[in-house]
């Protein structure tokens, strides 16, 4: 089990390489083992394995240490988000982004059909209307920033300042960010929402999810009845993915440096391309959205064009992935038909814009 304190002022990078590692004793391995059990003896903590298991309770350190509070470990992103989602008590209004992933939407659509839930859609990088929308009635306040795939970032103190004067809660999806870039509870958030499929994990290899909340008592209560959901439900992660997306985890400041640096270098040279209508680039981390001239035919034939980059609909992988995201029916219509979302991975970055800009060149 997880159990070496680290002392409170430690950059996020050695956060990264030490948290959720077994005590510095004798013969400890470096790695918390993965435990292959369904089943423990009675008396103990554990009992079952939907309630507990080491590799979980090793990443959950190691997340936690680099978000500022307590994790807790889904089976995936979305099982993580549905699971945050299912507190919102009926005739609840949730405001959100109209610019999110599509599963989150997909949810709060589910939800808002079943009358479970009413949902308003928001500009998030319209300050000001955002603030107008939440009221007494707000639950939630549910965003990304930067949003998927508009990559629009939201004023987020201004946001969860207004939330919580009106009594709701302020939920944010970290995943485009990660906690190397942005640590939302320091800003005054409620929850954090990470698809750990993408660059916590890092390789194309996991699918995973996590939810965080403050380490206070607020928090405490949140991660009380979010586990009690997650156990429950039984929305957990196998002992090996979560051994997976710990290693992975653990070069995560690295591969976001690097991303960072290729992206930003690429949103750079694209905005001078003359195939190129728009680029949009926050100015921090690995994800780029451009906008081809002539929308969807010559977008889908740049993502057909490449060598190394991958026509891929998943993101925050070591490699260069991109795609249309309007070939996905539930977009929303304000995307661009032209949108293509680029995920630039860690490979040197003259090697990627050669074969983007071929590829460019040939439109």
């Amino acid at each position: 089990m997880s159990s070496n304190p680290l002392p409170a002022d430690l950059c996020p990078a050695t956060r990264a390489i030490h948290a959720g590692r077994p005590p510095h004793d004798p013969d400890q391995p470096l790695n918390v083992p993965i435990t292959m059990a369904s089943t423990y003896v009675a008396g103990g903590a554990k009992e079952y394995g939907r309630y507990a298991n080491d590799a979980w309770t090793a990443f959950e350190d190691a997340l936690g240490a680099l978000e500022g509070g307590r994790a807790l470990a889904f089976a995936s992103g979305m099982a993580a988000v549905a699971t945050v989602l299912d507190l919102v008590g009926p005739d609840s209004v949730v405001v959100t982004a109209r610019h999110s992933y599509l599963g989150t939407l997909g949810v709060l659509a589910d939800l808002e059909a079943r009358g479970r839930a009413k949902s308003t859609l928001v500009d998030i990088s319209d300050t000001a209307a955002v603030i107008d929308a939440i009221d007494e009635d707000t639950a939630l306040v549910w965003f990304e920033s930067p949003t998927n795939p508009a990559m629009e970032v939201a004023d987020i103190p201004a946001i969860i300042a207004a939330a919580h004067e009106a009594g709701a809660r302020v939920v944010i999806d970290n995943t485009f960010a990660t906690p190397v870039l942005q640590n939302p509870l320091a800003l005054g958030a409620d929850i954090v929402v990470h698809s750990a499929t993408k660059y916590i994990a890092g390789h194309s290899d996991v699918l995973m999810g996590a939810i965080v909340v403050a380490d206070d008592t607020e928090g405490q209560a949140l991660y009380d009845v979010l586990k009690g959901r997650r156990d429950l439900i039984g929305a957990i992660p196998g002992a090996f993915e979560a051994w997976l997306a710990l290693r992975g985890l653990r070069t995560l400041p690295l591969r976001v440096e690097r991303a960072s640096a290729n992206a930003a270098e690429l949103a750079r040279r694209l905005a001078d391309h003359p195939a190129i209508e728009e680029v949009r680039y926050p100015g921090f981390g690995g994800m780029v959205a451009i906008v081809v001239r002539g929308g969807a035919g010559p977008a889908d034939v740049l993502v057909r064009a490449t060598r190394l980059w991958v026509h891929a609909t998943s993101l925050g992988g070591v490699e260069s992935t991109f795609e249309r995201r309007r070939r996905w029916k539930g977009e929303a219509s304000t995307i661009p038909e032209g949108l293509v979302r680029l995920s630039v991975g860690i490979e040197d970055v003259e090697d990627i814009w050669a074969d983007l800009k071929g590829a460019l060149d040939g439109l």
